[in-house]
């Protein structure tokens, strides 16, 4: 029988003395038998011989340096790159993993943004620093970069709060009265998920040129070929002044390096979280298949408010009423003529008036639907509606005919119509959650998309890229789609989490607005085509149904059941519409 007590005391003494007592009941062997755990052999020991087996058990070492006698002790491993084909390796490994930001918080994302630019910046100069001439796209982003400013490592755009922060920047005015309203309240604005984009962030480079091609002498030798790149020839060229000091530099960055890392990083725009300017618009209709806003390009803005249209102007902010319909009749669409004055409207009762806005006069009372008209969309002379009783209707205003075609493959009602007008192809959505896309006046529909499983209301043409047409589902889809018209391919499908009421494009930039309605009733801004989330707008208590950009394309305004009109200044200007920025200029710029 063992004794516990003297093992533990032993054990607490010297760990290395194994103790085997042999039981009491056998007075022969009453010794003890104790070995120590091998050590490091030394001078007096290394003519031992070790114990043999029949003498006692041995207990095994637990560390595998004692276990072999004859360890081989050597510097630290250092890895050989003999035989490795880095051109290859970086080539097939070169995709960028932007961190997903879907589940981060609106107030870290500033923070987060910051974050994946120095990483973005700190793996280009570790390529360039590690491959150098070897991998030539190693040093892609580090030429662009410098070439252009940090171009394509540049801060992405990036949310900056309004320095008011007690509310709305403006007093909130109503647009039924001609502007005597209540003050504004507060907007709250928080930014919630952004999507992830796999892209490689223009890694991937046409040229392939490189900035140590200097000089064949200080260069590594390597193969003028590469299988997944495309290089252009190499020009060569005499030593510079630069090539000189970095040969000479005690620093282990090299000189491109170093201006990368000093060069001045580009100022994110800057997307106020709360409107500008919030008009009061009572009755305003809370009904998704209604389109009861739109902004002309004489910078009037035109709303359907119960049975009345009004008519906001942009640059003296006043408010006039167009009309007032008889008969209970109700305001259900409305959409300004390309640049010119004429407003079309559809009623209720499945009438469309054209009314002139600066004559206030309606100059003309079209048929043909049987049911509420809830969208209108020209092209030039052609205006189309579509109505609750599945039909589209083509009108051209110059003939007396109230129509002179007809569309017919909506099953429910049609909801959406836009018209391209560069390309004459028509688009439609219903609620049977269909989309088409017609080529003009042709009966036959050139597409029928399917993939929605809700209504489809919002529908926008891309004006930067032929043929790209994006479109929204309902709450039971919360999807915004973009297709191909050209071949008919589905090119993204982005999943919001709301109810997608409207789109719009941005005149200046390849970006795109979305408002929502249940759960958040958010407004997105989107980048395209990596569809990445740009700023996130709320303030809207109920869904944000209308959704109208301005003339000069820098301003949106957004309408909500909660009766309110918010503009928002979200796109930045266009330069090349800005002025000339002297005189002499001017005055050159008017000689013909």
């Amino acid at each position: 029988m063992s004794n516990n007590s003297n093992l533990n005391s032993s054990s607490s003494r010297n760990t290395s003395q194994h103790i085997n007592i042999p039981s009491r009941g056998n007075n022969n062997n009453n010794t003890i038998n104790v070995f120590e755990t091998p050590r490091s052999p030394s001078r007096s020991t290394r003519s031992l011989d070790p114990p043999k087996l029949n003498d006692a058990p041995i207990l095994p070492s637990t560390s595998p340096r004692r276990r072999n006698n004859k360890s081989i002790f050597s510097d630290r491993y250092i890895p050989n790159r003999t035989g490795i084909d880095l051109q290859a390796a970086f080539s097939l490994s070169n995709e960028e993993v932007i961190p997903d930001l879907r589940s981060n918080n609106a107030d870290n994302e500033i923070e987060i943004r910051k974050e994946e630019e120095a990483n973005r910046t700190f793996s280009t100069v570790l390529k360039a620093e590690l491959f150098g001439d070897n991998v030539p796209m190693a040093t892609a982003n580090l030429s662009s970069g410098l070439s252009s400013s940090r171009k394509t490592l540049g801060k992405p755009n990036t949310i900056r709060p309004s320095s008011s922060s007690n509310g709305l920047q403006s007093s909130t005015r109503s647009i039924a009265d001609g502007g005597t309203g209540s003050s504004g309240s507060t907007s709250n604005s928080h930014n919630d998920s952004s999507p992830s984009s796999n892209n490689n962030n223009g890694n991937t480079i046409n040229g392939g040129s490189n900035l140590h091609d200097v000089d064949d002498v200080t260069r590594t030798p390597r193969r003028k070929t590469n299988l997944f790149t495309y290089q252009s020839p190499q020009k060569s060229r005499p030593i510079s002044r630069d090539l000189q000091q970095e040969l000479y530099s005690l620093s282990p960055v090299r000189q491109e390096s170093q201006k990368l890392l000093l060069s001045p990083q580009k100022k994110p725009r800057s997307i106020s979280k709360v409107p500008y300017r919030v008009l009061d618009a009572p009755e305003l209709s809370d009904d998704f298949y209604l389109n009861l806003v739109d902004w002309g390009q004489q910078d009037i803005l035109a709303v359907g408010l119960g049975d009345s249209v009004y008519l906001w102007d942009g640059a003296t902010q006043s408010v006039d009423r167009l009309c007032n319909l008889a008969n209970k009749d109700k305001v259900t669409s409305l959409n300004w003529i390309g640049s010119g004055t004429h407003l079309a409207i559809g009623t209720s009762k499945g009438l469309v008036e054209i009314w002139d806005a600066t004559k206030i006069k309606c100059v003309r009372t079209m048929t043909g639907h049987s049911l509420r008209v809830s969208s209108l969309a020209w092209n030039e002379h052609i205006l189309s509606s579509g109505s609750r009783d599945r039909s589209i209707l083509n009108r051209d205003v110059r003939v007396e005919n109230h129509y002179v075609n007809k569309f017919e493959s909506h099953k429910q009602e049609v909801c959406g119509l836009k018209w391209n007008v560069e390309e004459n192809k028509l688009a439609s959505g219903g609620n049977d959650n269909k989309l088409f896309v017609w080529d003009g006046l042709n009966p036959k529909p050139l597409h029928q998309f399917t993939d929605h499983s809700a209504a489809v209301k919002a529908i926008a043409w891309s004006p930067h890229q032929r043929g790209i047409l994006a479109s929204g589902g309902g709450t039971a889809d919360k999807t915004i789609k973009t297709w191909n018209t050209l071949t008919g391919n589905l090119v993204h499908d982005v999943n919001t989490g709301s109810q997608v009421c409207n789109l719009i494009w941005s005149k200046n930039s390849n970006e795109l607005v979305s408002t929502h309605g249940y759960s958040r009733n958010q407004i997105i801004v989107w980048k395209y085509p990596s569809m990445q989330q740009i700023a996130q707008l709320t303030g809207h208590t109920y869904r944000v149904l209308y959704l109208s950009l301005s003339p000069d394309g820098e301003t949106i305004v957004t309408g909500a059941g909660d009766e309110t009109l918010r503009f928002w200044n979200v796109f930045e200007k266009n330069k090349q519409n800005e002025p000339p920025s002297s005189v002499l200029l001017d005055a050159f710029s008017q000689l013909r």
